[in-house]
């Protein structure tokens, strides 16, 4: 027993070299073995973990971000959605269960690899950045400080949307649709081709710049927040909620949750942009986008800052949050469930590595 954890450590140590690109030729001469077929194993584990928590997590909220998407790009002059409770019976009624669903098919292709690139990467992130910190302060027992996971969480997120923002900006036009709609993307492949012929290869990255943007407080805070909650927890123990330097999944939960909600709230009118960007060029828009065919038509937008000016002097301040009800009842559960299923999943896996080691 006491051979393998040393073959463990000695396996985890290999892998987060891979971290640091500038370290690797003297790891390499100091005869460091490559990650050992234990170490790979983990990391599949760990993807496969990623993985599985971003599927869940959408697919438990779908009607919710569907609505969501709808009310941050639909025309003004021809409202449709006019709140949580009223938009979810107009899609029941207009489009039945199944409309509910609507670009969850896209959502998941998409948000499984995602989950799976940003989770794995942030394990690596932490791991490079707490080398290096150990390196400079010269105190071998440091710990990653909040300000140090919010880096590690950025990079994880842009390094996960960048990977998978075209099937983001197609999701987007796909969730938009209806049955009234005039013209109709049959799903992903389609809706990629058809962007790329018709739109250019550069389309397919519209409104990437207010994501990047938008990652920074997004994702960053939420793994900060998360991982600062957990260990507080566990180091003060309060009203009883952490024993044996364990928390319950509730408690988890929790803490994902009150991640969550500061997270998409500092970044959500990035996100509104972000969607009204990925719908401009977009021949035969849904009636969703163009309103019914008589009204005025929707503003185009010449990049982020210009988007953010137009929507604000036309729609006004409150415009930046539309949508924002649904998200906010959304996001909690999504992220909290997104957090725990990761860990339960690794748990199940026998992955030794956790978020938070």
């Amino acid at each position: 027993m006491a051979s393998e954890d040393v073959v463990g450590k000695r396996s985890e140590s290999a892998v987060s070299t891979i971290v640091n690109l500038a370290e690797e030729a003297k790891i390499a001469s100091e005869g460091v073995k490559a990650p050992t077929r234990l170490a790979v194993l983990s990391i599949c584990k760990s993807l496969v973990a990623g993985g599985v928590a971003g599927g869940v997590s959408r697919t438990a909220v779908a009607p919710l971000e569907r609505l969501k998407i709808l009310l941050q790009v639909q025309n003004p002059h021809s409202i449709q959605y006019n709140g949580t409770i009223q938009g979810l019976k107009y899609i029941w009624r207009t489009e039945g269960f199944r409309g509910l669903f609507k670009g969850n098919g896209t959502n998941c292709a998409r948000i499984v690899p995602n989950s799976a690139v940003k989770f794995f990467s942030y394990e690596e992130a932490s791991k490079g950045i707490l080398w290096l910190y150990r390196q400079q302060s010269g105190n071998e027992d440091a710990e990653l400080t909040p300000l140090l996971r919010l880096g590690a969480g950025a990079c994880a997120g842009i390094i996960a949307m960048s990977a998978t923002y075209p099937m983001d900006m197609v999701r987007g036009r796909l969730t938009v649709q209806t049955d009234k709609s005039p013209r109709q993307y049959r799903g992903i492949a389609h809706a990629l081709s058809t962007v790329l012929r018709e739109e250019g290869p550069r389309a397919l990255y519209k409104g990437w710049l207010p994501s990047v943007i938008g990652v920074v407080p997004y994702v960053g805070l939420n793994f900060a927040v998360y991982e600062s909650l957990k260990d507080w927890l566990v180091k003060s123990r309060p009203f009883g909620l952490a024993e044996d330097a364990e928390l319950s999944v509730t408690t988890k939960l929790a803490c994902g949750a009150a991640a969550g909600t500061v997270g998409q709230t500092v970044a959500y009118p990035l996100d509104v942009i972000r969607r009204r960007m990925q719908m401009v060029g977009w021949k035969g828009a849904s009636s969703v986008v163009t309103g019914d065919g008589n009204i005025k038509a929707p503003l185009e937008y010449t990049g982020m800052v210009d988007a953010f000016r137009k929507t604000v002097r036309h729609e006004g301040f409150g415009a930046l949050y539309k949508g924002l009800v649904p998200n906010s009842v959304k996001v909690v559960p999504s992220i909290a469930i997104a957090f725990v299923t990761y860990e339960v999943v690794k748990d199940i896996l026998g992955v030794e590595v956790r978020i938070s080691d």
